[in-house]
C-alpha cells in the first residue's frame, strides 16, 4: 500500500508540471528581458524580414601610419554606386581565409569594408599575447583611409570587430579620438574589453576605463558557451553604458561558443549558423541606422 502511494504521488507531480507548463531550464538572456528581437509585423502579420545581398569584389591596398606600411583589403559591391562605409578589424588571429570571410560578408550587405592587416603591417606574429598599442594607432589612422574611399556614402564610418579588434577599435574611438566626428557606431563579437597586457585580476574583474568615455551607439554579440573571452568584463561595462545613458545592446546567443560568425564546417553547427546569419542582420540594420 504504501509503494502504490509513492507511485500515485510521483505520477501526480509529474502530470501536474506538465499540465502547469512549467519549464525545466527558466534561463533569461539579456535581449529576452528587454525583447531586442521582438518583430511586431513579424508577429502581428507574418512578414518575414527580406534583406538584400550584393555581389562582391576585393582590392588590395596600403597606407601609411609613421613608418609603417599597412596592407588593408577593400571590399565593396561590384554593383555601381554609392555605399555607407564599415572598418572591420580583426582580432588576436588576424586575418586569414576564415576571417576574412566577415568582411566579405558585411560587403554583401550593401557597405563599403576596409579590413586593415595590422599585424602583417608591424610584421608581428599571429596570435601575439602581449599587445603593441602602436597597432591601435594603425586603426585610427585605417578609418581615415576608409573615409577617403571612392564612393562612399556620407562622411562617418561605423566599425565591427571581433577578439581584441574590440579593444583596438575602441582605443581607436576614444584614445585616438575617432568616434563621434569620424565614426557613428561600435560593433563588436566577443570583444576583449581589457588592455591585454594588464595583470590576470584586471582581465577577469575589470573592463578598460576607455569603456567610460565610450559615447558612440554600441553592439555586442557573444554566445553563452564563449570559452575564452572575459564575460564579467563585458558584462559590466555594459552596465556601465547603460547607467550613463548610453543604451548598449548586448545580445547573447543560446547554445553557441566563441568564433560562430566564422567556425569552419568541420566543426560548425547549426546554432552557430543561426547566430552568425542573425548578428550580421542585426548589424546591417544598427549600422544603416546611424548612418543616415
Amino acid at each position: 500500500m504504501k509503494k502504490t502511494l509513492i507511485v500515485c504521488t510521483v505520477i501526480f507531480s509529474i502530470q501536474y508540471a506538465f499540465a502547469s507548463h512549467e519549464p525545466w531550464v527558466t534561463t533569461e538572456y539579456p535581449q529576452d528581458k528587454e525583447k531586442l528581437w521582438w518583430d511586431n509585423d513579424w508577429w502581428e502579420k507574418g512578414k518575414l524580414d527580406s534583406p538584400k545581398s550584393y555581389e562582391v569584389k576585393m582590392e588590395k591596398i596600403t597606407y601609411d601610419n609613421g613608418d609603417a606600411e599597412i596592407p588593408a583589403y577593400v571590399f565593396r559591391p561590384v554593383k555601381p554606386g554609392k555605399y555607407l562605409p564599415v572598418l572591420f578589424q580583426h582580432g588576436r588571429r588576424g586575418l586569414d581565409d576564415l576571417t576574412l570571410l566577415a568582411p566579405k560578408r558585411l560587403a554583401a550587405r550593401g557597405f563599403v569594408v576596409l579590413a586593415a592587416d595590422v599585424w602583417s603591417g608591424r610584421f608581428f606574429d599571429r596570435y601575439p599575447m602581449g599587445h603593441d598599442y602602436v597597432s591601435d594607432s594603425d586603426v585610427a589612422k585605417a578609418i581615415d583611409t576608409l573615409l577617403k574611399q571612392p564612393n562612399i556614402k556620407g562622411d562617418k564610418a561605423c566599425t565591427v570587430s571581433h577578439t581584441r579588434g574590440g579593444y583596438m577599435t575602441l582605443k581607436a574611438l576614444v584614445t585616438h579620438k575617432k568616434q563621434e566626428k569620424s565614426v557613428a557606431c561600435y560593433v563588436s563579437y566577443y570583444p576583449h574589453w581589457q588592455d591585454p597586457n594588464k595583470p590576470e585580476p584586471m582581465q577577469v574583474y575589470q573592463y578598460a576605463p576607455e569603456i567610460n568615455d565610450l559615447k558612440v551607439p554600441v553592439l555586442i554579440f557573444f554566445g553563452e558557451h564563449e570559452q575564452y573571452q572575459r564575460l564579467r568584463p563585458i558584462m559590466e561595462g555594459i552596465k556601465t553604458l547603460k547607467e550613463k545613458g548610453r543604451k548598449p545592446q548586448l545580445i547573447v546567443y543560446p547554445g553557441v561558443g566563441r568564433g560562430f560568425d566564422f567556425r569552419p564546417e568541420h566543426v560548425r553547427t547549426f546554432a552557430d549558423d543561426l547566430a552568425a546569419k542573425d548578428a550580421i542582420r542585426r548589424t546591417e540594420l544598427f549600422i544603416r541606422s546611424h548612418l543616415k
